[in-house]
């Protein structure tokens, strides 16, 4: 029997080659569509799983709260994993880590800057990577050892055995390499290309080991099974206090590894999502898409159902039941599902690596892992049985004595429900134009928001002690050549900021006046340097009562309610003298406030040394200048720089990563409506082509005859333009509200967008529509 069905179902298909065509093209481009977006998303889900602790992996992070306003902060202080471990039963090992660092590893005449850890003692046993040489047990023994990846190992000795090599660190210290692991996953949160080991025995450690106030470093701990959270949360929180009594605006807890990447986002101390939102986003994106390509399978089966209709009386006549009608014809599009995966997998191999580059992952598709056949099964069982699920049922519903009677008239019963369907089609094409146009509308807004300084021509090049010894000279090397303007140092790049802390303590500050403060340290020069506007007072100029002197943003200005700063005196640790105020400058990220900010005079506090490059000069005769200066006074250390402009130009990679993939998913997806509708135009007139070929003689013009065959479409677009616009601009509302810097939805965009539908159905049914126009009506009436 199941032979039999799928003959028939086999002979059907290339009996009308037309049908099929358009909806193995549909099918395909859907299930495309769907398998690589299901790739993403499953990376997504994967991040962390390949550590074997993974379900007893916590990050201690702190909600901060200063007056209300609550900042979530991972930074933790040093001594707080040894003492975690030491005193709670609960933790089988507690690790702390340096942020991700930059250190130059030399090796004879290679010089490598690299990013990597410095760890505690079980950070190994914590986290689980792949050793190639070397275990996890003997891998970083003291902190004269290091372990790298198998790339950066490869770069620093070429084929040679890398084990027991001695590389010199910062040009500072050697360290013998322990361990060699495979390159760390594109999906893990840590990334980098060494580890090395605490030194507990520095005078800098050991006072950090005593200072329970300076928090600049991360705390994990691995729990043991079964393990009471709140228990733990309590003892984080007891041991702090207990050290660190003032620390009453504190409040630690335990975050999952589980939750790390997807759920990284915080607000006024809740956790309010992350990836997860663009996760849920793109695999609704997928379905719809998939759906969608059903709906014109779905379309087009009915829209034929009159060629089908005898075929149902005679076999009905003949003995067959409705339930093996609905068989014979769930097994047509389920062999049609099978035949668009096939070319899908193929299609899939073809784009993954553009995809790949897309959205900067290394994806695969593993066709022998059991995973991908329990997808493939459910991606061809799900769209063969929901594209075929109507069809079957109104098609193995026909009378066959009225159909054999030639009383039957086919379609009228499928009418509705095929404009509703069609109608959907529209509104989730309005949807999905209107979004994609108010998402980069959005990130146009943002990015061309006054920033508050001129990245133009501005460079930023790490400092490091050569640097800070021999600063004099190379300032008057770079200005003899003339290839820059000003050059002053920093704490940190103007594009980021690397201090938090609480507001400084001031005449006539209320008992709550709280805030959270973001601080920078530099030299003589800032505000020109980074043409920032000194909206009163001044800059500082060298002098020595500038090391006791601060300036306040406009921001600070405000929420402090200042109204006349300069001259103030603010104590923290030492008493400044505020003597200006600098306009706002974006630093954090670009679609939130600017949070108030201290400029402190401190040159020897410097990590980075900005440049404004002379206009007037060649750019790279001016980098190769800067190069040869900065390598003849820092020779340990190659030379690096980061352009300003592109630098801040990163804090837009997510935005614009999900712009791109939703400007040609939704692309694709209006792409399968058009195929679909074409498909059902064409079916439409060949219903109609008597009708139009009388009308015809009677003398309509081509005129007349497009607008009686798209009349009946533009009524379904108006219908859903009616629908689609109050549903996406709640929807899209409800986006731009995470958003403090954002766009109006403006009206005249969905005029806008109906219009484009409007021409669109017009074309795509005009250009099936025109054949039948201007074709012989003698040869649609000469069977009549």
């Amino acid at each position: 029997m199941l032979k039999n069905y799928l003959t028939i179902a086999w002979r059907n298909l290339f009996k009308n080659k037309g049908f099929s065509v358009t909806n193995i093209l549909g099918l395909t481009i859907g299930i495309t569509c769907t398998i690589l977006i299901f790739l993403w998303v499953q990376d997504e889900r994967a991040y962390d799983k390949f550590h074997n602790n993974y379900n007893n992996i916590y990050q201690v992070i702190a909600h901060r709260n200063f007056n209300n306003q609550v900042f979530t902060d991972r930074n933790m202080v040093l001594p707080l994993a040894k003492s975690l471990q030491d005193v709670s039963p609960q933790i089988k090992n507690a690790v702390v880590t340096t942020h991700g660092q930059s250190h130059v590893l030399t090796y004879g005449e290679t010089k490598l800057k690299k990013q990597g850890y410095t760890v505690s003692e079980h950070f190994f046993d914590v986290f689980s990577w792949k050793f190639i040489k070397g275990n996890a047990a003997t891998a970083i023994p003291d902190a004269y050892s290091i372990v790298l990846t198998q790339s950066a190992a490869k770069a620093m000795f070429g084929n040679s055995d890398p084990i027991n090599k001695v590389v010199k660190i910062d040009n500072d210290y050697d360290a013998k390499v322990t361990a060699i692991i495979e390159d760390v996953p594109g999906n893990s949160t840590f990334q980098f290309d060494y580890i090395n080991r605490f030194n507990y025995s520095g005078d800098y450690e050991k006072r950090a080991m005593t200072n329970w106030q300076n928090s600049s470093w991360s705390v994990f701990v691995q729990m043991v099974p079964g393990a009471n959270m709140q228990t733990l949360e309590k003892t984080i929180n007891d041991i702090k206090h207990q050290h660190d009594p003032n620390d009453k605006m504190s409040t630690y807890f335990a975050f999952p590894m589980s939750k790390w990447r997807l759920y990284s986002d915080f607000k006024d101390g809740r956790n309010t999502g992350g990836m997860i939102e663009y996760v849920k986003l793109f695999s609704v994106i997928a379905i719809i898409i998939l759906l969608i390509a059903c709906v014109n399978f779905m379309n087009l089966s009915t829209a034929r159902s009159e060629k089908r209709a005898k075929e149902v009386g005679v076999r009905k006549t003949m003995g067959s039941g409705k339930k093996q009608l609905v068989l014979q014809f769930f097994c047509e599009s389920i062999i049609l599902a099978l035949i668009a995966f096939i070319f899908s997998v193929a299609a899939v191999y073809l784009l993954l690596p553009f995809f790949n580059t897309l959205v900067d992952k290394n994806l695969s598709l593993n066709v022998t892992a059991p995973l991908f056949w329990y997808g493939a099964l459910a991606i061809i069982l799900f769209t063969g049985l929901v594209a075929g699920s109507y069809p079957a049922l109104y098609l193995s519903s026909f009378n066959p004595v009225n159909v054999l009677k030639g009383t039957f008239i086919a379609g009228r019963r499928a009418v509705l429900p095929r404009r509703i369907l069609v109608t959907g089609q529209f509104i989730i094409s309005i949807l999905l134009i209107s979004a994609t146009i108010i998402v980069y509308q959005q990130i146009q807004h943002v990015k061309h928001r006054d920033i508050g300084y001129n990245p133009d021509n501005l460079i930023m090049i790490p400092s490091s002690p050569d640097i800070r010894k021999n600063f004099s000279v190379i300032k008057q090397e770079l200005k003899k050549k003339g290839c820059v303007d000003v050059v002053p140092q920093t704490s940190s790049p103007i594009t980021d900021v690397w201090w938090k802390a609480g507001s400084p303590q001031y005449e006539g500050k209320p008992a709550t006046g709280d805030i959270i403060m973001t601080g920078i340290a530099t030299d003589v020069d800032f505000s020109k340097t980074m043409g920032i506007k000194m909206l009163k007072g001044r800059d500082f100029s060298g002098t020595p009562s500038d090391s006791l002197a601060m300036l306040l943003n406009k921001a600070a200005v405000e929420a402090m309610g200042l109204k006349s700063p300069v001259g103030m005196q603010m104590k923290y640790g030492q008493t400044f003298t505020v003597i200006g105020v600098t306009d706002n400058i974006v630093m954090e990220s670009p679609y939130k406030p600017v949070d108030p900010m201290m400029v402190f005079f401190d040159p020897k506090n410097a990590n980075i040394v900005s440049l404004r490059l002379n206009k007037e000069a060649p750019l790279q005769q001016s980098l190769q200048s800067i190069e040869t200066i900065f390598k003849e006074h820092n020779p340990a250390y190659p030379f690096e720089y980061k352009f300003a402009d592109q630098e801040f130009s990163k804090k837009f990679l997510t935005e614009d990563l999900i712009s791109r993939i939703t400007n040609i998913f939704a692309g694709l997806a209006i792409f399968i409506c058009c195929i679909g509708l074409a498909g059902l135009a064409s079916f439409t007139i060949q219903k109609r082509i008597r009708e139009i070929g009388i009308r015809k003689v009677l003398g309509a013009t081509v005129r007349q005859l497009l607008l009686l065959i798209s009349k009946e479409f533009l009524k379904l677009v108006l219908i859903a333009f009616v629908i689609a616009v109050p549903l996406t601009w709640w929807l899209m509302n409800n986006w731009l509200e995470k958003y403090a810097y954002r766009i109006d939805i403006s009206i005249w965009l969905f005029g806008a967008v109906g219009i484009i539908i409007l021409l669109l159905t017009l074309v795509v049914v005009s250009l099936n529509t025109m054949k039948a126009a201007m074709a012989n009506p003698v040869k649609s009436l000469r069977t009549e």
